[in-house]
């Protein structure tokens, strides 16, 4: 169904094309009385649909279409094929060669742009298996090493230490459960292939789902949270934006050494709302910012050993964003701290009413 789609617009962009450089013509002949430009303009049309076009057919049938055209309304006798006239062979074997180059070359092209594409993609995939497996290492040998302990010294360990061990272990596991849940939304979205399926979300119902969750795992933190005072339903898929707005707030907790106040801000300004998460902790050192959302950023010194990596939930994030047509930024704040921000448009293409 695309191909054919694909296959139809090109065909219509050919014919635009060439009746616009028709009428162009048309209108010189009438403007200046001179047809010493005709020729260059529909070679001009062959070259920007063979350009634009995929493969060889539709710059060669653009070539052989303006050879008659130019035959039939420009050439003497006007109005009229003479199709042996030396004018006309001279011209289709011009805007033969013009077409063929063109399309040999914008297929190389396109092909070395794909195979860039791919090459980019595997290195891509191969960096963050590795930043996977770097991530996943560390809370599983922990998970292991406190299984082994307590049953090896099931009755030397006080049932203080049982506790306290059965704390970590919970807490590696439901860190690993979010870098799994991470993973499943990268296998499930792809920006440049997939179209999200976007349902008005009412905003105040989205923040409230994701506070209650995000007290559930992190009851200590206290996160300072402004909405618009007006209501609001912005298109998007809410799961997804709920887990992008979980991982850039725990990427807060367990990152921003020395926070004392963490902040969610959403505003709506020019047709887009957009999301803020804020905090007063130490910031991103300058040289990480390039590579932030890359998936391979490492935090060298980590506040908790099993959960050593931002990059992974933060290029979850970025996937995320795309998919819903926008970006995901960071930068510093001035007094101290990190800012993370994105915007998603309130209404979709066809207007959605809120």
């Amino acid at each position: 169904m695309k191909k054919h789609r694909h296959i139809l617009a090109e065909g219509v962009f050919t014919i635009a094309i060439l009746l616009g450089v028709f009428c162009a013509n048309l209108l010189l002949q009438a403007w200046f009385q001179t047809y010493t430009m005709t020729p260059m303009i529909f070679v001009l049309g062959v070259f920007l649909v063979s350009w634009r076009t995929q493969g060889y057919f539709w710059g060669i049938a653009a070539s052989l279409i303006s050879v008659l055209a130019v035959n039939w309304a420009f050439t003497y006798p006007y109005w009229a094929f003479d199709l042996i006239s030396p004018e006309c062979i001279s011209s289709a074997v011009v805007m033969l060669i013009v077409s063929t180059m063109t399309g040999t070359l914008t297929t190389r092209l396109k092909k070395q742009e794909k195979l860039k594409a791919e090459a980019e993609t595997e290195r891509m995939r191969g960096n963050l298996l590795r930043a996977v497996s770097h991530d996943l290492r560390t809370p599983l040998t922990s998970i292991y090493g406190a299984c082994s302990v307590m049953l090896e010294n099931y009755d030397q360990l006080t049932a203080q230490k049982h506790r306290r061990m059965l704390q970590d272990v919970c807490a590696d596991a439901q860190w690993l459960t979010r870098m799994v849940e991470n993973l499943l939304s990268v296998t499930r979205v792809d920006a440049d292939k997939v179209r999200l399926t976007k349902q008005p979300t009412v905003l105040e119902e989205l923040i409230d789902a994701l506070l209650i969750k995000f007290r559930k795992h992190y009851p200590q933190q206290q996160v300072i949270v402004t909405l618009p005072e007006e209501f609001a339903v912005i298109p998007m898929d809410g799961i997804l934006i709920e887990q992008v707005l979980m991982n850039l707030l725990e990427n807060a907790v367990f990152h921003a050494h020395g926070m004392t106040h963490l902040w969610l801000r959403v505003e709506l300004k020019g047709g887009k709302a957009r999301f803020t998460v804020e905090d007063d902790g130490c910031g991103i050192p300058p040289e990480k910012l390039d590579r932030l959302f890359t998936g391979l950023l490492e935090s060298e010194t980590p506040t908790d050993s099993s959960r050593s990596s931002m990059g992974i939930g933060l290029s979850v994030c970025r996937t995320i964003v795309k998919a819903h047509g926008s970006d995901i930024h960071a930068q510093n704040r001035p007094g101290g701290g990190a800012v993370f921000r994105f915007n998603l448009d309130i209404e979709e293409d066809h207007n959605v009413k809120q």
